[in-house]
């Protein structure tokens, strides 16, 4: 295949476990109704667009409605592809609260620092509302039990992280969006360079990185700066980093979660993690490197997530060092294009909060957009 016959591939886009998860629980309430009348099911996703997915099964038993959904990746390498989600639900009175469980081939937390409390399910928290929404569709008010299984959970779980994250028996029920857009290098850088011309047109200086959804969602939301100015990297610092250098672009902000940038700071610029992996080491290091004692690093390094670490840290009265980790972030950017840009770096939890930010970044947002004040040194 010519290098001309990849950028024109079309790459087909998949949907996420949770879109699966929510497909199932609608098709099973409206099983319960008797009000299926096809193949497939439509969900509302978070992004108000809606998403039609097909079923593999429906049937009512006793108090019960039924489905299954089969996980479509689309051109995504994912090892949950082909793996069929189901959902059980009943109505348990005429008005409340909707309750979602995991059952078989659904993880369970162990471990603190995930956005999921430890004993409970593995379904991350926009799935859970993309369930809600989709079963508020068929039953607007009643009180519903749901539970959500993967019946090859167990085993599929064992080639993703979850091992190491602590959570056990199963997958876990993931997405932020419910679509699942093809993470091909090729595909995907092609993709991103015309954001950075198109940011260049609109004559920003500065730029924002952020990984993905979320840090998009922070710098438009809450720094007010324009979404042209915004560009989507993925996993692929180090490209974006070079190719706004040689766009004679002046001033980058990395922002982000602490879990993918951090491994900028120990000079990783492809944060995939089947490219490289060292976020606790690099945090342990640096935590070691500021006199955190022996045994509260033994403590920091115990937790499956940087995340939970970086908070823990926070908590012990650290946050000057997630600061350094900020500015540490921003100088390996700099050297990696040979300071010909200049970084400035604010890292995130997943909830869009700030956890660390280095002076720059700090002076560009406030001159420019909007800084948050709760975040004033």
């Amino acid at each position: 295949m010519s290098h001309k016959d990849k950028d024109s591939h079309e790459w087909r886009m998949g949907y996420t476990t949770g879109s699966c998860a929510a497909g199932a629980a609608k098709a099973a309430c409206l099983q319960l109704k008797n009000e299926l009348k096809q193949i497939t099911v439509e969900i509302p996703l978070p992004s108000g667009e809606r998403l039609n997915l097909p079923l593999k099964w429906v049937e009512k038993e006793s108090v019960w409605g039924n489905a299954g959904i089969i996980k479509d990746a689309g051109d995504d390498p994912d090892v949950t592809h082909g793996l069929e989600i189901q959902a059980k639900v009943r109505v348990l009175s005429n008005q409340g609260e909707i309750h979602i469980r995991g059952g078989k081939g659904v993880g369970i937390v162990t471990k603190k620092g995930l956005q999921v409390p430890t004993g409970e399910s593995a379904i991350n928290p926009v799935p859970q509302q993309m369930i809600r929404k989709a079963i508020r569709e068929v039953f607007p008010e009643e009180e519903i039990e749901v539970i959500i299984e993967a019946p090859e959970g167990e085993r599929i779980a064992q080639h993703t992280l979850n091992p190491r994250l602590g959570i056990v028996g199963g997958i876990s029920i993931l997405g932020t969006t419910g679509i699942v857009r093809p993470m091909s290098e090729e595909a995907f850088k092609n993709s991103i360079l015309p954001e950075l011309d198109q940011a260049i047109a609109y004559g920003h200086q500065t730029i924002i990185l952020t990984p993905g959804h979320y840090g998009f969602r922070t710098a438009t939301e809450k720094l007010k700066i324009p979404a042209e100015a915004v560009i989507q990297m993925s996993n692929f610092v180090g490209f974006i980093l070079e190719e706004a250098a040689y766009r004679k672009i002046k001033n980058v902000i990395l922002l982000g979660h602490i879990g993918k940038l951090l491994k900028v700071a120990g000079g990783i610029f492809h944060t995939h993690n089947h490219v490289a992996d060292a976020r606790m080491e690099i945090l342990v290091a640096h935590a070691a490197l500021h006199g955190i004692s022996l045994e509260q690093l033994r403590s920091i390094a115990e937790f499956p997530t940087a995340e939970g670490a970086a908070t823990e840290l926070i908590s012990l009265g650290e946050q000057d060092l997630i600061h350094e980790i900020a500015a540490l972030v921003s100088r390996r950017a700099m050297e990696h294009v040979q300071e010909k840009v200049k970084v400035g770096t604010v890292l995130t939890l997943l909830d869009g909060s700030f956890i660390g930010w280095d002076d720059t970044a700090q002076q560009w947002i406030q001159s420019k957009w909007q800084w948050p004040h709760e975040y004033e040194f």
